[in-house]
């Protein structure tokens, strides 16, 4: 009975579009009222306070407040020039600046949404002259601002071992490094899925009616940089480059914990914008904190709400049924590692990265461990699922953010998205049934 308010209460108000977190929050107060009475629900402000009082959550609104003064500090343009003066003047040089620089942005935001919003102004009118059609430019900001949440330092990472780490412990460091390899597969994955759409919207642009015809404009292909150039252009975006290098390094060096490398961020943007820049001003600090305090407030409450849905999942014993049933329907590994990617990408579709964190770990986590994969794995393969949700419709963020910024409809999106959809599934089971490709690098380095 339990099982069935839950779930049932919290589709319900999804289908009603209540916004997540208060469909999280009050599917699971409901069904602890009807379970234990009104006397308990001292218990759902113990459950929330104590899900955010975590010292590893607390990286995540230093890196929030990080990501937001990169924005603001001029780091994104400098980072489109350098990869612009490097790769510019190949044949569908602006996919790879595209792609590279959603790489360079999302090792310094760790957020999908951010980093399409960032780059995505000056891009998508790039795209469009090279060939694109606003909603395939549109399409592949969004598949590549994803890249965000799986090369480190990622947000959802470290949220997967905070609600991991109740069940088995697995190292932030571990999965900052196993999610490179994947992020740099997902960005190739995207490079040749847009080059095939730009060709195919070259071929089209006959048939197009006028108006479309002026929307996919072909520039003139830029000459080479001389190497006077791209020295000029990499020693501008260097403070940006070193950033990632300074955070992993610290972190894996021993210097810093992951809390306190967010911290390290902070301070580091603000030298480099305010005084290295100088594109950074005192008053953008007020537009900073609210900017991030915005931000960090959605993250925990979600957080927060979350937290109670997962503990009557383990409480009431929903997570043990539901993977009995599963290990229940066959005992193929293989099957079963497919029918979990089946689900998360449903899952993904339809919420945040960091509510199917607390409903699907409790449940899956179990699975995986009764299958022998590495948990580092799981959690490459489940927050690679949930980067595929950012830009699939009905509810991908990073769509919504992209439209805005093309000024487009969510119709034509979700159509242009399609290619970049199956190019990031094929990478999806190439990470789920060759582990290797997650553990090499961590393994190679050494880092448990």
């Amino acid at each position: 009975m339990a099982a069935f308010i839950l779930f049932g209460l919290f589709f319900v108000l999804l289908l009603l579009r209540v916004p997540i977190a208060v469909a999280l929050a009050a599917s699971s107060i409901l069904t602890i009222l009807s379970s234990y009475g009104f006397s308990s629900l001292d218990l759902v402000a113990d459950i929330m306070y104590t899900s955010v009082s975590k010292f590893t959550l607390l990286s995540i609104p230093f890196f929030i407040i990080a990501g937001v003064i990169m924005e603001y500090a001029g780091i994104s343009k400098r980072l489109i020039h350098f990869a612009d003066v490097c790769v510019g003047h190949r044949k569908s040089g602006i996919i790879l600046v595209t792609v590279l620089t959603a790489i360079f942005f999302a090792a310094i935001s760790g957020s999908g949404p951010a980093t399409v919003a960032a780059i995505g102004g000056i891009l998508i009118p790039a795209l469009v002259k090279n060939g694109f059609k606003k909603e395939s430019a549109a399409a592949l900001l969004s598949s590549s601002g994803s890249i965000g949440i799986i090369i480190p330092p990622s947000i959802a990472l470290i949220v997967f071992a905070v609600v991991a780490g109740d069940t088995i412990n697995v190292s932030i460091g571990r999965l900052f490094i196993a999610g490179i390899i994947p992020g740099l597969l997902l960005g190739t994955a995207f490079i040749l899925a847009a080059m095939y759409v730009r060709s195919k919207n070259l071929k089209e642009k006959a048939s197009l009616p006028k108006d479309d015809v002026a929307a996919i404009e072909v520039s003139a292909t830029r000459e080479k940089a001389s190497p006077n150039e791209i020295f000029k252009a990499f020693y501008e975006a260097i403070w940006g480059l070193l950033i990632p290098f300074i955070i992993l390094g610290g972190i894996y060096g021993g210097v810093f914990t992951p809390t306190e490398a967010a911290v390290v961020a902070v301070f580091y943007g603000l030298i480099v914008g305010l005084v290295i820049y100088r594109e950074l001003k005192l008053s953008d600090i007020k537009k900073i904190i609210i900017d991030s305090s915005v931000q960090t407030a959605v993250v925990m409450f979600i957080v927060s709400s979350a937290s109670i849905f997962a503990y009557l999942i383990t409480t009431e014993q929903i997570a043990m049924q539901i993977s009995d049933s599963l290990l229940g329907i066959t005992s193929n590994k293989y099957i079963i590692l497919l029918l979990v990617n089946v689900i998360l990408l449903i899952a993904g579709a339809f919420m945040d990265a960091i509510s199917a964190y607390y409903i699907f770990i409790p449940i899956l986590l179990p699975i995986m461990m009764v299958l022998e994969v590495d948990p580092t794995v799981f959690g490459i393969f489940m927050t690679v699922n949930l980067a595929i949700g950012l830009f699939t419709p009905p509810v991908g963020v990073n769509l919504y953010v992209a439209c805005g910024l093309a000024n487009v409809s969510i119709n034509k999106i979700s159509k242009a998205i399609i290619p970049f959809v199956v190019a990031s599934i094929i990478v999806l089971i190439l990470i789920t049934y060759i582990p290797s490709i997650t553990t090499f690098l961590p393994d190679l380095l050494g880092i448990k």
